[in-house]
């Protein structure tokens, strides 16, 4: 039996974390209502600077509340130290709930990802996205061309080289693509380990359905690996770094 006292608190944390997704949600439709009007109105690489640190500060500010309420508990500083870096970078990390991408870009105000074609038209990430030129992966030369030339103009590029959230422990086998964009830009692969104590949001949990908090993420930066024209053999020794890394 809950003590009346723990479960008001229990009841409490609920509400105050829907409130949290709520606002997070308002946030994002209000900036890509203002994306939409600004997209055809600013030159690209404004567009591009603006729409990027507009998205990082949406979730940082979601982050730092979630914090400030003892909801969550987020050490991600490691991640601040990529932001200054000049030139193109491929961030690639483990990805065991939806909200990975959420917690890399609020960190690295840089950062570009690579989205579901179909979210490219959602009414909270579509403008938004498309202003902050985002890359589509409707197709995967197309997909390779766009994470090629971002990473050229310096962009800093997002991958989950898993393909999906997290299934088999500790991670699923890597899909062919990070490697080979890193040899072809030329650029390196900086390896994210993301760590948390929670199923929240993993495969499978819908968004709706409370977590046990405070919910813990930990992201460290892992080693850095420099392409290489096999970029095959480059694959397997960076699943298994990663797999290693998780497993201690």
């Amino acid at each position: 039996m809950i003590p009346g006292a723990t479960l008001l608190h229990a009841m409490i944390r609920g509400a105050v974390f829907y409130v949290l997704l709520f606002g997070l949600g308002a946030a994002s439709l209000g900036w890509n209502l203002m994306a939409a009007v600004l997209f055809p109105l600013l030159p690209r690489g404004l567009g591009q600077r603006w729409g990027r640190a507009a998205i990082s500060r949406i979730y940082r500010s979601f982050w730092w509340t979630a914090q400030a309420t003892g909801l969550l508990r987020i050490d991600a500083g490691a991640l601040e130290s990529l932001h200054p870096e000049p030139g193109g970078l491929i961030i690639a990390a483990n990805h065991p709930s939806m909200l990975d991408a959420l917690l890399i870009v609020a960190f690295v105000p840089r950062g570009v990802c690579i989205m579901k074609a179909a979210l490219m038209s959602n009414v909270f990430l579509g403008a938004g996205a498309r202003l902050a030129r985002y890359i589509r992966n409707d197709t995967a030369l197309g997909m390779v061309r766009g994470a090629v030339t971002c990473l050229r103009e310096g962009g800093q590029l997002v991958v989950f080289p898993e393909g999906t959230r997290t299934v088999q422990a500790p991670i699923n086998r890597f899909m062919p693509g990070v490697t080979l964009i890193a040899h072809l830009a030329q650029k390196p692969i900086q390896t994210v380990l993301i760590e948390t104590d929670s199923p929240y949001l993993r495969k499978g949990w819908p968004i709706w359905r409370l977590p046990r908090f405070p919910v813990e993420f930990r992201l460290r930066l892992g080693e850095r690996f420099m392409p290489q024209a096999d970029h095959a053999q480059l694959l397997e020794q960076l699943q298994s770094y990663v797999a290693q890394e998780l497993r201690r």
